[in-house]
């Protein structure tokens, strides 16, 4: 266990949101490593990853597979076409480490649950304002995935803007992201990425390009590949949680706290354009 996980567990969530920044190697290492201990604990875990949700059933079916079919199966789920540092080669690994341990007889199983799974969930979410439907059909896909296997923790991997816990005013739309949504459904414990200097794979703007406002950015201003990344953190030991322990802190922050994961390296797309 990571130190600090004990003050997660005091507060009896039931789900636990990871918000990290894509692309680095260290995010889903740090959640597939504590998936992997509390499993050891007899803890019954599903891992909750922002892969699209139409692919979920064809990823419960690849999750059934033998450890020699699985990775090729896995490969044709999501993966192809994406350079945004979300289908990454440590995304990959998490995933497949998972299920050779779930192969061992580990209790852990697996959901995709980004964005809308059906027309049906579209229609019902169709009247939120700006990205509302979108993260609310993420929480609704988590629990309802939760709520099919009685697990005793849900470890939620996704982008820390889908992470927050507090409404976000944009422009005037303001929108509850998909842990507050989450909230409705049990006790959720929500952790912010910070980490040191490093890469992250990500996709920016040319340095030379100049945009105008109100015109859409054309795919060949934006360059995909790993980046130099400035941390936000400098702590000098192992990758540790804080939780926060006073409504000022979390209200500032709108999380409940955050993962430490150490300096950060890029990883690159599992499955590349070319």
């Amino acid at each position: 266990m990571p130190a600090g996980w004990h003050d997660v567990a005091e507060r009896q969530p039931r789900f636990v949101v990871f918000g990290e920044l894509h692309g680095t190697e260290q995010g889903p290492r740090f959640v597939g490593s504590l998936a992997c201990a509390l499993a050891m604990h007899d803890e019954r875990i599903l891992v909750a990853i922002e892969q699209s949700a139409t692919d979920n059933e064809t990823l419960q079916t690849a999750w059934m597979a033998p450890r020699h079919e699985f990775a090729q199966a896995l490969v044709g789920i999501g993966w192809a076409g994406r350079s945004d540092g979300v289908a990454s080669e440590a995304m990959f690994d998490m995933i497949s480490d998972l299920h050779t341990l779930k192969e061992q007889g580990l209790p852990i199983d697996i959901v995709a649950f980004n964005g809308m799974r059906d027309e049906e969930q579209y229609r019902r979410f169709a009247d939120l304002p700006g990205q509302g439907p979108h993260e609310a059909a993420q929480a609704e896909n988590i629990e309802d995935a939760a709520s099919a296997g009685g697990y005793d923790r849900v470890l939620v991997l996704v982008g820390n803007f889908h992470a927050r816990t507090q409404p976000l005013d944009s422009r005037g739309i303001v929108v509850d992201p998909m842990a507050r949504r989450l909230s409705q459904y049990g006790e959720v414990v929500s952790l912010n990425m910070r980490y040191g200097d490093g890469t992250s794979w990500n996709c920016l703007l040319k340095q030379d390009v100049v945009t105008e406002l109100g015109q859409p950015v054309r795919d060949e201003d934006i360059e995909c590949g790993a980046h130099d990344t400035s941390g936000n953190a400098a702590f000098a030991r192992e990758p540790f949680i804080e939780v926060y322990s006073t409504s000022g802190q979390q209200e500032a922050a709108s999380y409940d706290g955050y993962f430490w994961v150490g300096p950060i390296s890029a990883s690159p797309p599992k499955v590349s354009d070319e």
